[in-house]
């Protein structure tokens, strides 16, 4: 196992981890929530690892905020794609199904 591949294989853990704190401080702190998104992203940025597609899920991809189904996101399904509209925003992100 090369050096490059353990220090991935921690930062996957990492951002995992990240987003379980993300949702489990998101009633009491949004703003926290927030911040451990935008630690993730960093993360996967300088690692050049993709987040899973359940985790671009989890956050806008124009505020970068994290989202909660019907707290401060909407989502509906419509023609095979998934809608997702923030409320903090105010914008739409589509995805395939």
């Amino acid at each position: 196992m090369k050096a490059s591949d353990k220090t991935k294989d921690i930062a996957r853990e990492r951002i995992s981890i990240l987003f379980e704190q993300a949702d489990l401080v998101f009633k009491k702190n949004k703003p926290l929530a927030n911040r451990y998104v935008s630690l993730a992203r960093k993360i996967a940025m300088k690692t050049n690892i993709r987040l899973t597609k359940v985790q671009k899920k989890k956050f806008c991809n124009h505020c970068y905020s994290f989202l909660k189904p019907g707290i401060n996101s909407r989502v509906r399904i419509n023609n095979n794609k998934l809608i997702i509209y923030c409320s903090e925003c105010k914008k739409y992100t589509r995805m395939q199904l």
